[in-house]
């Protein structure tokens, strides 16, 4: 599968022909990783992905159709730290290639229909401002009115500083919507990989049906750092990763990147809907 972009974190290596995984430190043949959806073939890390990475590892060939790409943040607080905000969402535009932290649409995963939003690390650490919840409220509105499918993949650090209130709104703003989605027939299947915090994994991340997570994405509120320092407490191993949260029955499963596209397939199967009309009336 040919995969394109890469995170922040990994930027400088991957654009050679080998890459050092994060975890384990192995030096590893680029193109290996890429063949393996980009999970270490040496200890199963999984490298974050981009938005367009994760369209075409899930949704069937050419049947993805993004909605509402042309929104753009603007800036409400003019503000400025070393940075004008403005130049930021610029410059993460250019870098990126989509207008915001979250690419939204609808598709087909192994033939069944989804309404689907995917997050996206590396603009602006996937972040969640005033169009990231407007566009992931009018997903959720929209999968309500065609009682159909539902999947959000985050990967965010949280609300986004630089909008102040008008970012922590989004968290009431996407909660009430998902409130009459759970009133109707949608199913909504929430995607955590790493990492998914702050004001996305207090809100609609943790609210969902089914909740899935990659292995060892961090998932948690603040950081395991400024939790411990504050607590005065060494935290237990393995705090606020995917596995610890399993166990700790915060979430519903782990599954590899390999099988994501299936299991969630599944998941519509036995618990969505099935039916091929809405894509068809598109």
């Amino acid at each position: 599968m040919a995969l394109f972009g890469s995170d922040n974190k990994t930027k400088s290596s991957l654009d050679g022909l080998w890459i050092k995984c994060n975890n384990c430190g192995e030096i590893i043949y680029k193109k290996e990783v890429d063949k393996n959806l980009k999970v270490c073939p040496k200890c199963n890390y999984h490298f974050r992905l981009s938005a367009k990475e994760w369209i075409s590892i899930l949704m069937d060939q050419n049947s993805f159709h993004e909605l509402w790409a042309d929104i753009e943040s603007v800036d409400p607080l003019d503000f400025k730290d070393r940075t004008r905000y403005r130049d930021k969402l610029k410059e993460a535009q250019r870098q990126t290639g989509i207008k915001d932290a979250v690419v939204t649409g609808y598709g087909l995963i192994n033939d069944l229909f989804v309404n689907i939003g995917i997050f996206d690390f590396n603009f602006m650490g996937g972040s969640m401002g005033a169009v990231v919840g407007e566009k992931v409220t009018r997903l959720i509105e929209k999968t309500t009115e065609e009682q159909s499918n539902l999947v959000i993949v985050t990967s965010s650090g949280g609300a986004r500083m630089q909008e102040g209130i008008f970012s922590l709104l989004q968290m009431a703003k996407t909660n009430s919507a998902l409130s009459r989605l759970h009133n109707s027939k949608a199913l909504y299947i929430a995607l955590l990989t790493d990492p998914t915090t702050g004001g996305v994994a207090a809100s609609f991340a943790s609210v969902a049906d089914i909740i899935i997570a990659e292995p060892k994405a961090l998932i948690g509120f603040a950081g395991p750092r400024v939790i411990s320092d504050t607590i005065g407490q060494k935290l237990p191993e393995g705090f606020q990763r995917a596995e610890f949260l399993l166990e700790h029955g915060m979430i519903d499963m782990v599954v590899e990147r390999k099988v994501i596209k299936k299991t969630i397939a599944q998941l519509i199967r036995l618990l969505g809907n099935t039916e091929k009309r809405i894509m068809e009336e598109r």
